[in-house]
């Protein structure tokens, strides 16, 4: 079996800037920025030494937002509030606010945002 069912992600956008700085604002951290032939790519931190999971904001001709594809939970560090509290003074909307993902066990929280692009986002914390 393998270890994660995700390997990889990517985040279709519009504008790769507004994007970057909406994520890099409401996660509290810069992500890098690459141009690859007709794309441009901005990554989300992982620690891929410990087995961490990466992904990216994509902008490209064949990278289309979306609200209802495919739901990317995004982890949100220790606590989900101080993220949920920059969601919109970021330029997103909060779909769901943060509950507890599981009643009978304690799996941690999670929230659903729209990004300014109009993707639909989860967001993931222990607490």
């Amino acid at each position: 079996m393998p270890k994660h069912a995700v390997s990889w992600f990517e985040i279709p956008v519009h504008d790769l800037d507004r994007a970057r700085k909406f994520y890099s604002q409401i996660l509290h951290y810069e992500m890098p920025e690459e141009s690859l032939g007709f794309k441009r790519k901005a990554y989300f931190q992982f620690n891929k030494e410990q087995g961490g999971i990466g992904g990216a904001l994509v902008q490209g001709t064949d990278y289309l937002p979306s609200q209802r594809g495919t739901l990317v939970y995004l982890y949100a560090g220790d606590d989900l509030t101080g993220v949920m509290d920059r969601v919109e003074a970021a330029g997103g909307k909060i779909e769901l606010d943060k509950r507890p993902v599981s009643e009978l066990q304690d799996m941690g929280y999670f929230a659903i945002i729209f990004d300014p692009d109009g993707n639909r986002v989860g967001l993931y914390s222990s607490k």
